[in-house]
Order: structure tokens, then C-alpha cells, then sequence
């Protein structure tokens, strides 16, 4: 049940990248991310929204990458140049804090943020056994 959760706020992402609009485009650049950290992906989804009849131009993303470790949650705002993440692993049987960091650090890279806020929380409590 130990683990860590880390969420990223990003604003000032190029809205004319690919992954900000295309589920598809998305879906490539989160499981390369989750294979290059060295975690494993067991199912995926991935949404893209339809354009909003009061926002001008597309619309954005929501992608969900359940991983044996946990789960990865994105979602874009390319008309506000912004992104979300989500990334938790669990460290069951050992400490997988490193392939958090590096997924959410692969993750940075690819949405080109002009600025971020990233927290971390270290999540669960000791259980007996």
C-alpha cells in the first residue's frame, strides 16, 4: 500500500503538438513513456472531446494508462496550452519511486511546459501481515 503519487500542473504546452488533440498521438507518447520507466502497462483508454461550441479551436485529450504498478492519468487543454498528470505507483515488493520520477520527467519532456507545479506525496501507511 506504500507508494508514491505525483501530480503536475503545466501551462504554456504548444497546443499544435500532436499529442495535445490526437487520442492516438497520446496514447504513443504515454505508453513509451510508461516502457522507457521501466513499468508495466495492463490496459488503456483514451478520449478525445468533441470541440466546444463557446471555446474556438480543438479540443483536448484524456488518456488513462492502468499500469500493474498503478494507474497514469493525462488530460489536455490545448486552447489553454495546459496539461494535467497523474502518475501513482505502488511499491509492493519494491521501491518503483524511480520509474515515477522518470515517467513524469519523460512525460515533461514531451509536453514542453513553460512553467509547472509538481507535488509529490508519498501515500499508504505500514500494515501488518
Amino acid at each position: 500500500m506504500q507508494g508514491l503519487h505525483l501530480t503536475a500542473d503545466l501551462v504554456g504546452c504548444p497546443s499544435t503538438l500532436p499529442r495535445m488533440t490526437d487520442a492516438d498521438a497520446l496514447r504513443q507518447t504515454c505508453l513509451a513513456a510508461v516502457a522507457t520507466a521501466g513499468l508495466q502497462a495492463v490496459g488503456e483508454l483514451f478520449h478525445r472531446f468533441a470541440p466546444h461550441p463557446a471555446v474556438a479551436g480543438p479540443a483536448g485529450v484524456t488518456g488513462v494508462v492502468l499500469l500493474a504498478e498503478s494507474h497514469l492519468a493525462v488530460h489536455t487543454w490545448p486552447e489553454r496550452g495546459a496539461v494535467t498528470l497523474d502518475v501513482y505507483v505502488c511499491n509492493l515488493g519494491e521501491d518503483n519511486s524511480a520509474r515515477a520520477e522518470a515517467l513524469l520527467g519523460a512525460l515533461l519532456d514531451a509536453f514542453q511546459p513553460t512553467r509547472q507545479a509538481v507535488q509529490r506525496l508519498h501515500r499508504g501507511v505500514e500494515t501488518e501481515r
